[in-house]
């Protein structure tokens, strides 16, 4: 698991930095019926190349504050994938 922080209605989306500990994500989607959610969790899923289904937020899903499970993959892999 990982933490972020989402902006919505962002102008494309991407990794702009970290703010704490917490990766800042930018997303096109606006922050209503979870768009934002879905949004992030095919962003995650196409960066990190995963199904999905192996991607969830596992905290935060009225907030901007998040907590991303990806599930099939290490820590490790993770941040290397993220990396990139």
């Amino acid at each position: 698991t990982f933490a972020v922080k989402v902006h919505p209605r962002a102008k494309k989306n991407a990794i702009t930095g970290e703010v704490g500990d917490a990766l800042k994500l930018s997303l096109t989607a606006p922050p209503a019926d979870g768009k934002a959610n879905e949004a992030c969790i095919e962003f995650f899923a196409k960066l990190l190349k995963v199904p999905r289904s192996s991607v969830t937020i596992a905290a935060g899903q009225t907030s901007r504050n998040k907590v991303i499970r990806v599930a099939g993959l290490s820590a490790e892999e993770v941040r290397r994938r993220l990396a990139h």
